[in-house]
């Protein structure tokens, strides 16, 4: 039987901010390394909800601590134009 995962509010928060930052659902279950319906579901219960189109960001701080290794923002730059384009991180082949 497959191991029930535990929400915490880490994985909440992380839920939410990918979100809001538009992640696709499929970027936000590999990084939570949950299904993909787990992720939309927990979403909704949660109230995360994506910013409507008119919705501009702030500026980004400079100072901010780095990504986290996966991110979805950094992980497109870096595989944008090859051969791992639109494929999750971490790759299947890479152990955990």
């Amino acid at each position: 039987m497959p191991k029930k995962l535990a929400w915490t509010d880490a994985l909440d928060l992380q839920l939410k901010r990918l979100r809001a930052e538009g992640a696709s659902w499929e970027a936000i279950s590999a990084a939570l390394d949950v299904s993909r319906w787990a992720a939309i579901e927990r979403a909704r219960r949660i109230g995360a909800r994506r910013p409507p189109p008119e919705f501009v960001p702030p500026p980004e701080d400079p100072g901010r601590d780095p990504l986290p290794a996966g991110h979805p923002r950094s992980w497109g730059m870096l595989t944008a134009g090859t051969l791992l384009e639109g494929c999750p991180y971490p790759l299947p082949v890479f152990p955990r």
